[in-house]
């Protein structure tokens, strides 16, 4: 992997503009508590929640606009609304699985707001070195801080960046707002209105067939989330990623699931709630419904855990991959330990100081033993499972991280990488004997604060990518995050015992559905009923992949998420692969490529192969952050009790118009000044 240690950053490292004041710390830390409360009822309505640094950019640009917030001020600002989605995801993934468990019959805020302070604290403290192994130190895209860099630096800037502005060959933001108002009308009339749907899909049988002594249907299915900000993450990651997810989706969807269907047969929706679910995935057609839901369910009980075992052997190759990098930035810290930082470091290479950081993580083992004590008593076992909290905390957050690098935050199954933890720490207390209720908790305690670093780390390092990318000082940045983690972990108990109260969690208002799969998951472990054959098929596919030199991740990904949302992420690469396509026929380059990162921030002497692919940069970037902030809007409003839908059923063919048109748009809009050249 290439290196960017000779980056230009847009504001340069000798620049010393306003970053870390009070206007920005106080707008992060509003946007942390108010996108971190968004997040936590998205994520136990809808299972995901939605990656907070384009939204947050773009709110807290709103915000210091008219206090003429500068770029780095505004980028400041911005990580501390990411970690508030950050904390809220790794909370809302775990937490509630006690209430499922029984452990707990309601949401206790104090535990709850321990838990989060402290896997913040540790993701923040392991982001700090692992900045420079990832983010300087590979070519990992980063597609989300891209998107934020390109906004950033077209909307607000410095002095330097009001001069540029005015020159010629700038580019123009208005393709960020056409982006963004577009997919925020498609959002809200999506899932504020309910005139179409957004996702379209279909199963169909295309025949009986014998195994054995059992006559069963063969079916296939298909579907397609028309998700505009998924079609822009696509664009941005280019089309050979997006191909692997895609490839990972086929394998799961159409290869393995099928055959699963084949061999077993379609369940069947008994209960009142899964009867529900069926009508509601068939549109009212509950012949149709409950095959999808059958077809869900063995993809949910089954073929997911293929995902997870590649998964869990993809971040393990990962990480040994970069371990180079690892290396590297652990000799740092053991030099910043002996000798302390040195003040001739650029501004943009300063970190936290590797002292107080790696003096904060082992400190961190005392609170965590108290906590675990406290909440198990379990004195032996809580001291032992401390220790390997720090561990695994680290191997969470250099994964996350990984992940976040790859595909974006949006589509970073930090549930998978919390699924993993799962696995591994349900097998130690599986070994020492402790399979009860009290072994049950202790193992969502432990995952808990695991996926919380691991959820921090990840996000957090897309927003120190966008930081590089335009010259932000690192420590101030790590101290803006450290902030935004205070401020959300003293709310986000409240806000998930408030929602508890109101709607239930597991109810069909609140179903936290990844909560429901991670206590699914201790129970399958600790009762002896997990499905290890399927996770041992992920594994060894994993292995293979390795053997033929092809990226595991993508593949574990395509495998894991539910298959219509690889479709609009490959639609997304394959239009960038077009727009790609059309630039070197239209030029014939010689072979001198500009890198994403270094387009997000030109403004001058930009050529027009280079100022096409900045113009589909911004349009994207509109893409995700209109869609992504409706969503919390729309979050909000739900909330509130205001139901505006039309239809209780929509249909399905607006939706998907609509969608093929922005496809267009995508394809057309970043071409349009070129085509005629």
């Amino acid at each position: 992997m290439r290196s960017r240690e000779d980056f230009n950053s847009f504001i340069p490292h000798s620049r010393e503009i306003p970053e870390l004041t009070v206007k920005s710390v106080l707008v992060g830390l509003f946007l942390a508590i108010v996108l971190g409360s968004a997040n936590a009822y998205l994520g136990l309505y809808a299972g995901m929640t939605v990656s907070a640094i384009i939204p947050g950019a773009v709110m807290a640009l709103a915000f210091l606009k008219p206090f003429k917030g500068t770029i780095l001020e505004v980028n400041l600002a911005t990580m501390g609304a990411a970690a508030g989605e950050c904390i809220a995801a790794g909370v809302i993934f775990t937490i509630p699985a006690l209430v499922l468990l029984g452990t707990w019959t309601e949401i206790h805020f104090l535990e709850t707001s321990i838990i989060s302070l402290l896997g913040g604290l540790l993701g923040v403290f392991w982001m700090v070195p692992l900045r420079r192994a990832l983010v300087v130190k590979t070519d990992l895209p980063f597609p989300e801080g891209v998107a934020v860099a390109a906004v950033l630096t077209t909307t607000v800037g410095g002095e330097t960046a009001d001069q540029l502005k005015k020159s010629s060959d700038s580019i123009s933001g208005i393709w960020l707002l056409v982006g963004g108002v577009i997919a925020a009308l498609y959002k809200f009339g999506e899932l504020g209105l309910n005139v179409f749907r957004g996702t379209i899909e279909h199963i169909a049988s295309f025949g009986k067939f014998s195994i054995g002594k059992n006559t069963n249907d063969g079916w296939i299915y298909g579907g397609i989330t028309t998700s505009p900000a998924l079609l822009g993450v696509g664009w941005i990651i280019g089309p050979q990623i997006s191909s692997y997810v895609l490839v990972g989706g086929l394998i799961g969807w159409v290869i393995i699931a099928p055959l699963v269907a084949l061999a077993t047969g379609l369940p069947t929706p008994i209960t009142a709630s899964e009867i529900n679910s069926a009508i509601a995935m068939g549109y009212g057609n509950i012949e149709l419904g409950s095959a999808i839901w059958g077809f869900f369910k063995i993809w949910g009980d089954q073929i997911r855990y293929i995902g997870v075992g590649a998964m869990l052997v993809g971040g393990l190759w990962a990480i040994w991959s970069i371990r180079n990098n690892l290396v590297d930035s652990v000799k740092e810290a053991a030099i910043g330990l002996r000798k302390g930082q040195t003040s001739s470091k650029k501004r943009t290479e300063e970190d936290l100081s590797y002292k107080l950081v790696f003096i904060g993580i082992i400190l961190l083992v005392i609170p965590i033993f108290l906590l675990y004590n406290w909440l198990s008593s379990m004195l032996e076992i809580s001291i032992i499972m401390a220790i390997i909290t720090i561990f695994f905390a680290f191997l969470a957050s250099a994964l996350a991280g990984y992940l976040t690098g790859l595909v974006g935050s949006s589509n970073c199954p930090i549930s998978g990488v919390t699924v993993s933890v799962l696995l591994i720490v349900s097998l130690i207390m599986l070994s020492i004997g402790l399979t009860g209720p009290a072994g049950m908790a202790i193992v969502i305690f432990i995952s808990a604060v695991i996926c919380i670093a691991g959820s921090i780390s990840g996000d957090l390092l897309q927003s120190m990518a966008c930081g590089q990318m335009i010259g932000a000082t690192p420590k101030k940045l790590q101290i803006s995050m450290t902030l935004g983690v205070l401020a959300t972990s003293a709310v986000i108990g409240f806000v998930i015992a408030v929602l508890h109260q109101a709607f239930e969690i597991g109810s069909r208002q609140l179903p936290a559905p990844q909560a429901f799969l991670m206590a699914g998951i201790v129970k399958g472990v600790l009762g002896g009923e997990m499905l290890w054959p399927y996770v041992l098929v992920g594994m060894v596919l994993a292995i293979i992949l390795i053997i033929i030199d092809l990226p595991i991740l993508p593949v574990a990904i395509g495998i894991y998420l539910p298959f219509t949302l690889a479709i609009p992420i490959f639609s997304g690469g394959l239009i960038r692969k077009f727009t790609d396509d059309f630039i070197n026929r239209k030029f014939k380059t010689n072979g001198e490529e500009i890198s994403d990162w270094e387009l997000a921030i030109k403004q001058t002497n930009i050529k027009p192969q280079e100022k096409t692919i900045r113009t589909g940069l911004l349009l994207t970037a509109g893409l995700v952050a209109g869609e992504a902030l409706t969503g919390v809007l729309i979050a909000v409003l739900i909330v509130l009790g205001i139901n505006l839908t039309v239809f209780t059923y929509a249909p399905w063919w607006p939706g998907l118009v609509i969608w093929m048109f922005i496809a267009l748009l995508l394809a057309y809009i970043p071409i349009r000044h070129i085509k005629n050249l």
